[in-house]
């Protein structure tokens, strides 16, 4: 049984429904948003992120009416921030597929993002939880201030791994957070139970983040984006952070201030890249994933063992070793 199949075997018949809800949430009469939202769906990818929710859900109870809006609630949420991610960056390409922007224009990017998250909220209404609208809405906050955060740190000439964290928190960990405590509030728990889902979410999101930085050191088709996109845009990760601050090299740091001030030819990005590389960059960020891959398991560690916690163990596998 491949990796995919066995995290999913224990929420098959849930997925499906989360499927048709979400499916039915994205139906309009408006024939151009029905265009966008028929190119998004093209790039539906393996849900990760509603799995994680059904499986958190079942591994405190059974999943409720109440998971499945909240799983929708939340893929809307991360959809509509990609959306909008895309216009910010200037992207056309989004997992090796043209973006919402570069296919029709950045005003209707723009207003089917806005589109998005107010089904979003529609959804988490329907959850009739306060504490999962609580959660829902603040994360929109969170997604927004990690954007934010990332744009001013192009300015800053620090090379800081803290404020790099912080980022991944707000942009990509808040997410998965929020999608295991939504799943164990869905299903009745308490608070406790809720911040260990909570923080199991982050470490999973975390791990995710720092895997898709290393995918930018490396050309692949199968990504999605060519080497050095991220550089491109001005963001520096974990592997280049690591090595500036490491080796102090003056010619490097040269290059990187050019990075985050968007005056980098493509030249000076593939030099750094492979400064990086032969510096021990990529080397670090496994260890710094696999050290969070490691606390998230010993949280699994504490739980019966079941199915449930079988598939999630696969899920933290396949996350840390996916290939795209």
């Amino acid at each position: 049984m491949d990796s995919i199949s066995l995290i999913r075997t224990p929420i098959e018949a849930e997925l499906a429904d989360f499927k048709n809800l979400f499916d039915s949430s994205l139906s309009s009469s408006n024939a151009l948003l029905n265009s966008v939202v028929s190119h998004i769906r093209q790039r539906s990818g393996k849900m990760m992120r509603p799995i994680l929710v059904l499986l958190v859900a079942r591994l405190y109870g059974a999943v409720r009416p109440s998971t499945l809006h909240a799983a929708v609630s939340l893929e809307l949420l991360h959809t509509a921030s990609l959306v909008h991610d895309d216009v910010v960056d200037e992207s056309t390409e989004r997992r090796g597929q043209l973006s919402v922007n570069a296919i029709f224009n950045n005003k209707v990017a723009v207003l089917a993002g806005d589109y998005l998250l107010a089904t979003s909220l529609v959804h988490a209404e329907q959850t009739h939880s306060h504490p999962i609208i609580q959660l829902v809405s603040s994360l929109g906050q969170d997604l927004a201030d990690g954007e934010l955060l990332q744009l001013s740190n192009v300015s800053n000439h620090s090379f800081s791994e803290s404020v790099y964290f912080d980022v991944i928190r707000k942009k990509t960990a808040a997410l998965f957070a929020a999608c295991t405590k939504a799943a164990a509030f869905s299903v009745g728990m308490g608070e406790e139970e809720a911040e260990f889902a909570r923080l199991l979410g982050e470490y999973i999101g975390i791990c995710f983040q720092i895997k898709d930085d290393i995918f930018d050191y490396f050309d692949s088709k199968e990504i999605g984006k060519p080497t050095g996109n991220d550089m491109l845009e001005g963001k520096l990760t974990l592997p280049a952070l690591y090595v500036l601050n490491k080796t102090k090299d003056s010619v490097a740091q040269e290059i990187a201030l050019k990075v985050k001030e968007g005056t980098a030819t493509s030249d000076e990005i593939t030099r750094l890249i492979e400064y990086v590389k032969e510096n021990g960059g990529i080397e670090y960020a496994i260890l710094t994933m696999n050290a969070y891959k490691q606390k998230a398991f010993d949280l699994l560690a504490s739980l019966s063992d079941s199915d449930v916690c079988v598939a999630l163990r696969a899920y933290l596998e396949y996350v840390v070793d996916r290939e795209k």
